[in-house]
């Protein structure tokens, strides 16, 4: 079962808001006490996989492509979190 999959499980009774073809990168769900809602988490790193693998980007490409048309969209308090998980990366 993927994250995915458990966190629709877990939170089934719950309007979560997720990122349009990024299934496989979340990695959780937040708390956001300012708003009383809770978050999905994706990590950065496996978005931007997505795109090289599933678009055919090249690695600069996609973080430009991400950056500028995924993290800087607001859609609300729900809005999902996207995780600069890169520094843990070996």
């Amino acid at each position: 079962m993927t994250k995915f999959e458990i966190i629709n499980e877990e939170y089934y009774d719950e309007e979560l808001l997720f990122a349009d073809g990024f299934n496989d990168a979340v990695i959780g769900v937040a708390y956001d006490k300012a708003t009383s809602t809770n978050r999905v988490i994706y990590s950065r790193t496996k978005c931007i996989d997505v795109l090289m693998e599933r678009d055919g980007m090249e690695y600069e490409v996609a973080v430009e492509f991400f950056d500028f048309n995924v993290t800087d969209a607001y859609v609300g308090n729900k809005t999902p979190i996207f995780m600069d998980d890169e520094m843990f990366e070996e």
